[in-house]
């Protein structure tokens, strides 16, 4: 292509003539003038602003190659500028690209095609628009497109902007043939791209920032869908699909007006703007629409692709079949080969590969046929026809309520099949029969989570709860209950209030729909209730302290709900995401499960206060008592979680010391200086016989994990922590360093710290909850301020969730006993200061 300065003086000659250039700049300032009119226009957007933009743009390009053209003396004819991809189907953005294809028949000398090229291209820059652009002959354009797959996809979309319209209808003609011609090789290259774009970007539908284009159900998985129905061989659902893409641009549209950038990703900090922008109530509406429509798109594609590929196998089989049946149109005697249907349950056989309605099923006249068309789909793996969905949709009978057994086992066995459960529930949801099932369910229908620990929407979170569930299924005596609990814990979270609270009136009412009776109701009803009680019990609550398993022992009632509960709390974990469950709070869970089972069977838990320390805790304390230093000891133990391999839950430290003031604090600083995370804290005052020497010692329990890297040496974290001790090692400040060493980030500002007293119904202790932003250092900064306010520690617990923290401290008086209720509200309330 030509250099062109576009400052340099030159003479009406040049190709940079000024009576040109002044006539670009004229065209270029009328655009920028009309297009920021049209862009700030209120009561003019979506499709109609969209169509706008491309025709705004399509005659200010027309205008800059009309002007070419003249410059250059050349007729319009063998020469035209040609609109591909998203402006060619005149969907333009506020900050799409121009994709922009020059074609010329190649009559023209190369030189005078590039000062062409130039004189629009250079304009387009000027304005600061993005710009995709290649010069090419039809013949040059083919081939390429016969290379590159993404070329090819573009040109399919292909409209003249200006210029020879006769050129671009036979190049977009040709690539059509071909692109129908190559289908058989194309459409599998096609789904690959499509597969592994999804891999890298995740799917649209349950991402709290998505990717509006590039994830899976986004606007590229909707141009595919376009690129298969133009190569005849398979064609997508169309019913929503159009619909869809329409709340998809205007969300993007939006998403470009709010930023001012040519951006895609819906993040957190944009969305209340372009929520606003769409005329939305808040940014969990917008959300919701557009999990709905990547909902749709996402379905629509599963089908399509299943389609394209069962075709393109009954194609690849047929010259074999052909050769065994004799006879070119592949039949044998005149008699033509029938698809295979073999039987899967009453009305509902397999052929080709899916699970469909048999010749003879009758759903006007089968209430029960959906259901048990599911069961029987996701039991053999198999994909659910969505012309089955359809017809059932369309004509199935009403379930009577209360069902009949039948209907509720047939949603025990689709809930208890699996990972082929989350397909086969999609197609029912695509067609709505799982509102109808379940009308309760509208209610968390897509709903978001703002929460980045919750992988999944509420609705596809319950699912996933109970395809994890399916596989505890054999830890319980009551495996239905195990999964319709499963499937409702979370139900609460479509209404205001508690979701767990909430839930349990709902779970009740949706069991008693389904045919459960009172006992069972009542039970699956308190599992809901219930549902966060073990994990966060165990992981917030001192287990040694008796109150505490009294209190969930009185909470669950039986062993038949413990045992359903332990399991659900397992499921849900495992379907929350990965930093929901791990060993360590697997083996806390079954530690608490353990005590308030021996308190169910009538077994009393053990006093605390009475139990003597470890033959290792004594000697430790002997020893520091001798040394009057620190004594560490360092061990690591594995435990297993669920159905997982032996993996290493962290790390228990044990440092016994001579009892004096700051303890608390110099620990968890050295740990957090040394990159430990703390998970667990016990801390308790050992005395020894008189004979052994005097004075009590205090030893300290810890759990601790690697933050990242190899565990410490235990004589570097002795080391530190005599120097934190005796102040040689400042450790505030060496935190402090280590916290502004790091660049601040850009995001959602963190809401703060939050200080209260648990109504834990401690005997031993004062119970404080501190929720705050999870950072180095916390415990250590926790540990200061309840030094300055002369109160003692007994236990500490810790828990993280994605960027927060909850601490629960067991904290008592210098007497050793809970503090005073307004003794205990004052220190929340210091302590909450500190922390701000």
């Amino acid at each position: 292509m030509t250099s062109i300065d576009v400052n340099t003086e030159s003479d009406d000659s040049g190709p940079w003539g000024s009576p040109l250039f002044e006539r670009s700049r004229e065209l270029g300032g009328g655009y920028a003038a009309a297009r920021l009119r049209l862009l700030t226009e209120k009561a003019r957007s979506g499709p109609p602003r969209r169509a706008e933009l491309s025709r705004l743009t399509d005659d200010w390009l027309a205008a800059l190659l009309r002007a070419g053209l003249a410059a250059a003396g050349r007729p319009p004819r063998g020469v035209a500028l040609v609109a591909v991809g998203g402006y060619g189907r005149g969907e333009l953005s506020p900050r799409s690209d121009l994709d922009l294809l020059l074609l010329h028949d190649g009559s023209a000398d190369p030189g005078v095609i590039a000062t062409l090229a130039d004189r629009v291209w250079y304009p387009v820059w000027d304005l600061g628009l993005a710009l995709d652009h290649s010069v090419r002959t039809p013949a040059e354009a083919r081939r390429t497109a016969a290379e590159d797959l993404k070329v090819q996809l573009g040109l399919l979309d292909a409209r003249t902007v200006a210029g020879d319209a006769g050129l671009v209808t036979a190049l977009r003609t040709t690539v059509l043939a071909d692109w129908r011609n190559q289908a058989a090789r194309r459409l599998p290259e096609l789904d690959a791209l499509c597969r592994e774009r999804a891999e890298r970007s995740g799917e649209l539908q349950y991402l709290l920032e998505p990717d509006l284009k590039e994830a899976r159900g986004g606007l590229r998985d909707a141009q595919a869908l376009r690129a298969v129905a133009a190569s005849w061989l398979a064609d997508a659902p169309r019913e929503g699909l159009d619909e869809a893409r329409r709340r998809l641009l205007d969300a993007r549209d939006a998403l470009h007006l709010a930023t001012g950038r040519a951006t895609d990703r819906l993040a957190l900090q944009e969305q209340d703007a372009v929520a606003a922008e769409l005329g939305l109530l808040d940014a969990d509406t917008l959300l919701r629409e557009v999990y709905e429509a990547a909902r749709t798109v996402s379905y629509a594609s599963d089908v399509t692709w299943r389609e394209v590929n069962r075709v393109l196998k009954a194609r690849a089989g047929r010259p074999r079949l052909r050769g065994l049946l004799g006879g070119r149109g592949g039949r044998a005697g005149g008699v033509k080969p029938q698809a295979e249907r073999t039987p899967l349950a009453e009305g509902v056989v397999e052929m080709d590969g899916e699970a469909v309605l048999a010749l003879s099923a009758r759903p006007e006249r089968d209430p029960v046929l959906p259901l048990r068309a599911a069961a029987a789909a996701a039991q053999a793996g198999l994909p659910l026809s969505p012309h089955a969905v359809r017809r059932l949709a369309a004509s199935a009978k009403a379930l009577p309520v209360p069902w009949p057994a039948e209907a509720r086992e047939e949603l025990v066995t689709l809930l208890g099949a699996g990972e082929s459960t989350v397909p086969v529930w999609e197609a029912l949801e695509a067609e709505g029969l799982v509102t109808r099932l379940l009308p309760d369910w509208e209610r968390v229908r897509c709903r978001p989570q703002r929460n980045p620990v919750h992988t999944w929407t509420v609705d596809r979170h319950l699912v996933e709860t109970a395809v994890r569930a399916a596989t505890l299924t054999r830890r319980v005596h009551r495996p239905d209950l195990l999964l319709v609990a499963a499937l409702l814990h979370d139900i609460g979270k479509g209404w205001p209030g508690d979701h767990s609270a909430v839930g349990e009136t709902i779970a009740h009412d949706v069991a008693a729909r389904i045919g459960f009776d009172r006992a069972d109701t009542g039970v699956i009803a308190t599992v809901v209730r219930h549902h966060l009680l073990l994990v966060e019990t165990a992981t917030r609550r001192d287990l040694d302290d008796p109150a505490t398993v009294q209190s969930v022992a009185a909470a669950v009632g039986t062993l038949g709900t413990l045992e359903l509960l332990h399991a659900l709390t397992e499921a849900d974990a495992l379907a929350t995401g990965p930093a929901a469950w791990s060993s360590w709070r697997a083996s806390l869970v079954t530690d608490l499960v353990k005590r308030v089972a021996g308190v169910l069977a009538g077994e009393e838990p053990p006093d605390p206060e009475a139990a003597a320390p470890s033959a290792e805790q004594e000697r430790l304390a002997i020893e520091a008592l001798r040394t009057g230093e620190p004594v560490l000891a360092l061990h690591t133990e594995p435990v297993v979680a669920g159905a997982g391999e032996p993996e290493p839950v962290g790390v228990e430290l044990l440092v016994a010391l001579p009892e004096r003031p700051g303890v608390l604090p110099a620990v968890a600083g050295v740990l957090a200086l040394h990159r430990l995370t703390v998970r667990a804290a016990d801390l308790r005052a050992v005395a020894l016989p008189a004979e052994l020497g005097q004075g009590p010692v205090l030893v300290l329990d810890w759990r601790v994990a690697a933050e990242y890297g190899s565990l410490p040496e235990a004589h570097r974290l002795r080391a530190d922590l005599v120097r934190a001790l005796d102040g040689s090692l400042d450790v505030p400040a060496r935190l402090a360093e280590r916290d502004a060493a790091y660049p601040r980030r850009r995001g959602v500002a963190a809401p703060p710290p939050r200080v209260t007293v648990a109504a834990a119904d401690s005997r031993l202790a004062t119970v404080l909850e501190v929720r705050a932003q999870d950072a180095p250092g916390l415990l250590h900064r926790i540990g200061r301020a309840l030094e300055g306010a002369a109160v003692r520690v007994r236990s500490a617990h810790v828990s993280t969730l994605g960027a927060n923290a909850v601490d629960t401290l067991y904290v008592t008086g210098p007497d050793g006993g809970p503090l005073a209720p307004e003794e205990a509200a004052g220190l929340a309330k210091t302590l909450e200061e500190a922390l701000r």
